[in-house]
């Protein structure tokens, strides 16, 4: 293997990481901002409004996007990884 595909197959997995961390980490900024702006709003200071509601949404967005994310990782291993180990 060259540096030249070391570094493409890293830059190539560094993004494929962003894809599939891209649907959670969206899930929980926009469910931190809303439930942040709702306690501002009426004064609650619960410590387990902002917890809760967060990961609740965090695995529903995980269980439905569980396919994109397998099938991506797939794509990868089977383009890239396996012909690397192969020599091919």
């Amino acid at each position: 293997m060259t540096e030249a595909q070391l570094y493409d197959t890293l830059r190539q997995a560094l993004w494929t990481a962003v894809l599939l961390s891209t649907p959670l980490l969206t899930v929980a900024l926009v469910a931190g901002v809303s439930i942040g702006l709702f306690q501002a709003l009426t004064s609650v200071q619960e410590m387990t409004l902002t917890f809760v509601p967060k990961v609740a949404a965090m695995l529903i967005v995980f269980w439905v996007s569980m396919s994109f994310m397998t099938s991506t990782l797939v794509a990868f291993f089977t383009e890239r990884i396996v012909p690397l180990i192969s020599g091919g």
